[in-house]
């Protein structure tokens, strides 16, 4: 039976230990440029790779606007002893994708080896781009997982590049799934919580990260179990500010909520709150 799709909390440095600490400890999906420059953030997930959790290395794409250098991903995933690093991606565009994974791939290995699984990000413009691209990373030998950035957007052509949920059940459903790479998600999309009642349908796909259960519990929103999901403008995670104590409550709940629609039956951990 499946154990759910595994849910990686998402929340400033001062709040890794109310939040994010995990029971038992599963997966973390970890910002590169944080290990690197925050030393309370690099000792945490040391410690949490220590109690077994499996640390993903994210490029910084998201955050900072462009991927860090293949030597820095590496020394930031041997910091935290990472087992997985994400590959640079560019949106929306699979073949500036697939370039910029196949080289930063390459220079990973000649600095590391085998140490790390290589995750490619399935970016593309259009569905043709979209399946091409999946199937060169499939094919690449180098990719061990692929992840499958959020939809943000409406998209009223159900496009696979643009709408997630439809991917999935497309590649479970022409069995184009290989069993020999890990499949995640990358963040929480338009539809927050209420898209992973359906992705955890496929046994296949392994994690998910967020932020959004904090932000929106810090600004005194409720995540509802069943929605609908509405999220107003909200400040990206590094600009939050302070999070009253009194929120503290209601964002565990909102983490809750997450992980049940996720069908995960991880906790946040009792001994580092």
């Amino acid at each position: 039976m499946a154990e759910g799709i595994d849910f990686s909390v998402i929340a400033p440095p001062a709040y890794l230990e109310d939040f994010v600490a995990q029971e038992p400890a599963r997966a973390h999906h970890v910002a590169a440029q944080r290990v690197l420059s925050d030393e309370v953030y690099r000792a945490f997930f040391a410690r949490e790779a220590e109690r077994g959790a499996e640390i993903i290395v994210d490029n910084g794409l998201f955050d900072l606007g462009y991927a860090l250098p293949a030597a820095s991903l590496v020394e930031a995933a041997l910091t935290v002893s990472a087992r997985e690093i994400i590959l640079p991606d560019v949106m929306q565009n699979g073949v500036a994708t697939l370039k910029a994974s196949k080289q930063a791939a390459r220079e990973i290995r000649e600095l590391s080896g085998d140490a790390f699984r290589l995750c490619a990000v399935l970016h593309a413009a259009d569905d043709e781009e979209w399946l091409r691209t999946y199937d060169a990373f499939v094919s690449s030998g180098w990719a061990g997982a692929i992840a499958l950035p959020a939809s943000r957007r409406p998209d009223p052509n159900g496009q696979l590049c643009r709408t997630r949920w439809l991917a999935t059940a497309y590649l479970e459903d022409r069995g184009l799934i290989d069993d020999l790479i890990v499949y995640r998600l990358l963040g929480l999309g338009r539809t927050g919580h209420l898209e992973l009642v359906e992705q955890r349908e496929h046994e296949w796909i392994s994690s998910v990260d967020g932020a959004a259960p904090v932000i929106l519990g810090a600004m005194g929103i409720s995540l509802l179990p069943e929605g609908p999901y509405e999220k107003p403008s909200t400040p990206r995670i590094e600009k939050l500010g302070p999070i009253a104590e009194d929120r503290f409550d209601l964002i565990r709940q909102n983490i809750a909520v997450v992980r049940t629609a996720a069908g995960s039956t991880v906790t946040i951990a009792e001994e580092h709150r």
